[in-house]
């Protein structure tokens, strides 16, 4: 197995310098990984950015194309036989039409390449014709990132933190009836396997509540998305109080041990080796909105998970090397999604906060080259802005059609404090509920599409954040 690892190892190291050299001399490419935590809108942010990169009308914020230069824009194969390919037709298909519908999420990593035609600018573009850029978009969960600190971790340490996790305040009811049946439960005792499913189950529900109350970091990832692994082995496992080194061979702790080791070596490394140590640059989408709704806890487990997030990256600059020494994440936008949700004059306090809840993780990837950056975004802007008369007082809300009824609707969400700190402070402190502040959400239904010859779909910012993430590589 060593030896097998030592190969496959060199072997990895040639070809991705062999790729790095035809990328240097031919046609070069930008590898975009895109993720984002539960309800953030990865389907649709793709869809929208690469049919507005086709058709760049709406795209004003990306220099190469408010300056004309990018002469065309063509979908074809990705480069990676075995990951599916990102079903942007459909996906654009289900938000054309008399009764648009979001595009189904998609639940395991896709890949899509679009190919620019571009003019270069300054000096270069009265001696050099057009050249194409590769955009490669790789679309995967924000769950599969939050398993990659898994790697650094034992079976006993991360039984630990998650038991500690689950046992603080924020979660307790969320967590409530796993750790009343882990009571019974004796680590030391022989495994058996249906005590071993039922443990598992039990985990798996708590995630699923504690994600669907607003919390963020609900890892192992495939607990909630098994795919094909459902009831292996590899996902058959759960946290366990520590025996302190009792736990004999055979026992339900020494299982649970091996199997997380297993899901480490099935699931999380051949995600890291094969895809995302292979990224360039990186967007976070963040329901920034939704988490506020939740409350003061969720805002805090929001924060940790973006600091877990950028641990898992390797920023800083890429240089020739990177095709040698593996590329390094250079670019990572944090992105609050959802924009639309709120009147314009809230936009920038929305950005403000994304970014104070990364502050202290993207200072360390800043010190390591890597350029961060936080923006307020609507992949498609499914509302119109209004201002309505509230009690004799003008008052500035979004209007559009609900989802569930049809019906159509207009939304005051609250009013951002123009200081984050008027947010993070009672969350850091584990406040239960806002006490100046009430934020609310609707789920709007994406708006009926009519576009002129050249247009994108409608989007909030979408331009900048395509300026930030690839505009330095279409110059």
């Amino acid at each position: 197995m060593i030896l097998y690892d030592i190969a496959d190892g060199i072997s990895r190291t040639l070809t991705s310098a062999q790729e790095g050299v035809e990328e240097l001399l031919f046609e070069p490419v930008i590898r975009l990984g895109v993720t984002g935590l539960s309800r953030a809108g990865k389907t649709v942010f793709i869809t929208s950015l690469v049919a507005n990169l086709l058709d760049r009308g709406r795209m004003p914020q990306l220099k190469a194309a408010q300056e004309g230069r990018i002469l065309s824009a063509y979908l074809q194969p990705q480069p990676d036989d075995d990951v599916p390919r990102f079903d942007f037709e459909t996906h654009l298909s289900a938000l054309q039409g008399p009764s648009p519908k979001w595009p189904a999420s998609t639940r395991t990593i896709s890949q899509l390449r679009l190919s620019l035609r571009v003019q270069p600018s300054g000096i270069l573009s009265s001696v050099t014709g057009p050249r194409t850029v590769h955009l490669d978009i790789v679309d995967y969960p924000g769950e599969w990132l939050l398993d990659l600190p898994l790697l650094n971790q034992s079976y006993a340490q991360w039984s630990q933190q998650t038991l500690e996790t689950a046992r603080a305040d924020a979660r307790a009811s969320q967590a409530e009836g796993w750790l009343a049946q882990l009571e019974s439960c004796d680590p030391t005792s022989k495994l058996d396997e249906t005590v071993a499913k039922s443990q598992a189950a039990h985990f798996t529900s708590y995630l699923r509540t504690a994600r669907e109350a607003g919390f963020s970091a609900c890892a192992p990832g495939r607990f909630l998305m098994p795919g094909d692994l459902e009831g292996s082995p590899a996902l058959t496992f759960a946290p366990l109080p520590d025996p302190g080194g009792k736990a004999p061979s055979g026992s339900l702790w020494r299982a649970f041990e091996r199997r997380f080791e297993s899901y480490k070596r099935i699931v999380v490394k051949p995600f890291f080796r094969n895809h995302f140590a292979k990224m360039d640059r990186q967007i976070v989408l963040v329901d920034t909105l939704g988490a506020i709704h939740a409350g003061p806890r969720a805002v805090d487990d929001l924060r940790d998970a973006m600091s877990d997030i950028l641990q898992s990256f390797r920023p800083g600059k890429n240089s020739w090397l990177s095709s040698i020494l593996g590329k390094r994440v250079d670019r990572i936008l944090f992105a609050a999604t959802k924009a639309d949700h709120l009147h314009q004059d809230q936009h920038a306090q929305l950005a403000a906060i994304m970014d104070a809840l990364v502050k202290d993780a993207r200072s360390r990837a800043d010190h390591s080259g890597a350029q961060t950056a936080a923006l307020a975004i609507a992949s498609i802007q499914a509302t119109v802005q209004e201002t309505i008369n509230h009690q004799g007082q003008p008052l500035n809300c979004v209007r559009g059609t609900l989802e569930d009824t049809g019906k159509d609707a207009a939304l005051y969400a609250g009013t951002l404090p123009h200081d984050p700190s008027q947010l993070l402070a009672p969350a850091k402190k584990g406040a239960a509920s806002w006490l100046d502040h009430d934020f609310n959400v609707m789920k709007f239904a994406p708006p009926v599409l009519n576009l002129k010859p050249g247009d994108g779909p409608p989007n909030i910012r979408l331009g900048s954040a395509a300026e930030f993430l690839i505009g330095d590589r279409l110059r």
